[in-house]
């Protein structure tokens, strides 16, 4: 066997990430207190989440 190196790109993660920094941006900008920053940037953490849950609810899944 050769020992070969498998080169992959990982775009999902440079796609999350860039997910991250803009629904935390969103998030603590939309923020009213501290506390509520603090919410957001755990909602900005999670986001993936909430957007395959609302679409499984929009397409009755």
């Amino acid at each position: 066997m050769s020992d070969r190196t498998n080169c992959n790109s990982h775009t999902g993660n440079a796609v999350y990430g860039l997910g991250l920094i803009g629904a935390a941006i969103y998030f603590i900008s939309q923020a009213t207190s501290f506390w509520m920053g603090v919410i957001g940037f755990v909602k900005a953490l999670f986001w993936p989440a909430f957007l395959v849950y609302e679409a499984f609810s929009y397409f009755a899944m």
